[in-house]
């Protein structure tokens, strides 16, 4: 399960209660941003590389059987803040998604729905985000596909 708006800090791995879960996460400040990724008791062994990025992204790779496994969780940034925040966040997910082997499955979650400008109103919003290089990302209409 991927976690956006986590509000707590640090870059951790810790088990919940004693349901077998296992929560990875990263935040940085306090009361805002943070992301963050739950994980099965049966698939939490199979965790072999946690990689944050900020307060905005993490990703778990998973080797389960013969396959692997990207899971990533990310929270774009909203109206308000400056534009190289949001561009930012943009070139760190294609960075995330680039270094990842072809052939190896990804799961992208979050709230990605972030806007571009200072206003809401005639920006571009949607579940495809925003990128100087969206091209180099494999699409499918308006939804992010798995490779």
């Amino acid at each position: 399960m991927c976690l956006q708006e986590t509000k707590w800090t640090g870059e951790k791995a810790k088990e919940l209660d004693n349901s077998g879960f296992k929560l990875w996460y990263t935040g940085k400040i306090r009361l805002r941003n943070g992301v963050g990724i739950i994980v099965d008791k049966e698939w939490k062994k199979d965790v072999v590389n946690v990689r944050r990025v900020g307060d905005r992204i993490i990703a778990l790779k998973l080797v389960v059987g013969q396959d692997t496994f990207n899971v990533i969780s990310g929270y774009a940034p909203q109206v308000g803040l400056a534009e190289h925040f949001k561009v930012k966040f943009w070139e760190d997910l294609e960075g995330v998604l680039q270094d990842i082997p072809q052939g190896e499955k990804v799961f992208l979650g979050g709230d990605l729905n972030g806007h571009v400008g200072s206003v809401a109103r005639g920006s571009r919003r949607g579940t495809s985000g925003y990128t100087p290089r969206r091209e180099s990302f494999p699409r499918r209409g308006s939804q992010w596909t798995c490779r």
